[in-house]
């Protein structure tokens, strides 16, 4: 064999490597589209309150990240590449909501089968959605229920906060976690003043209260 021919056969061997490649390539960011897209809808219906829902788009979204990891998993590269794992965050987040918000336990990477990193930033992502339920909760006067968001919010803050290691490995993380902190800031300013308003609003009733009932006699004084 020639070195042209040589030359040329190697160079066929990596055009049919690359082509191929490819073509997981854009499978996998269908796939990661698609599980994006049950993703957003679980968790929209999640705040609507349509549980079963949100846990059928959830299952689709999970049976959607097998699909694309088995695409992937040929290639390390793409398994790893940013549109793959920020897809699993999604999957995180939105996992991670629904169990919050209907009481159940909440679910690990190794149940969801995602990358430490995806799951920790998922994790963080998820806070900023209890914002938003404990902000309807405020809102219909469940300062309890806003309460319990709100712990959930600050265990998840305590947590991410002790992960001390370069974006690399974490994918960002420390972004996420002054994310997290600030949602969680908010929020918390928003339910005090809500507590305060509920106080003087029940001291105001009580008030009006004792004014309908018109002055009460004098009790007697006993000789």
């Amino acid at each position: 064999m020639s070195s042209g021919e040589r030359l040329e056969s190697i160079v066929g061997h990596i055009v049919d490597e690359l082509t191929t490649k490819n073509r997981v390539r854009d499978k996998t960011l269908q796939r990661s589209r698609e599980l994006i897209r049950f993703c957003a809808n679980s968790i929209r219906a999640t705040h609507r309150r349509d549980y079963d829902l949100a846990r059928q788009l959830l299952a689709e979204a999970k049976q959607a990240a097998a699909r694309m990891r088995e695409d992937a998993a040929v290639y390390g590269d793409v398994y790893h590449a940013g549109y793959t794992q920020d897809a699993l965050k999604e999957l995180t987040e939105a996992a991670a909501t629904l169990a919050v918000v209907t009481g159940q336990p909440l679910p690990g990477p190794n149940d969801l089968q995602v990358e430490y990193a995806a799951y920790l930033n998922g994790l963080g992502e998820a806070a900023g959605e209890f914002r938003r339920f404990a902000l309807d909760s405020i809102r219909r006067g469940e300062i309890d229920r806003a309460e319990e968001l709100l712990a959930t919010m600050d265990e998840i803050y305590s947590q991410l906060v002790t992960v001390d290691f370069p974006d690399s490995l974490t994918g960002g993380l420390r972004r996420t976690t002054d994310m997290v902190r600030g949602v969680t800031e908010r929020t918390r300013g928003d339910l005090t003043t809500a507590a305060r308003q509920e106080k003087l609003q029940a001291t105001l009733r009580q008030f009006e209260r004792r004014l309908a009932e018109g002055p009460q006699p004098p009790k007697a004084i006993e000789s």
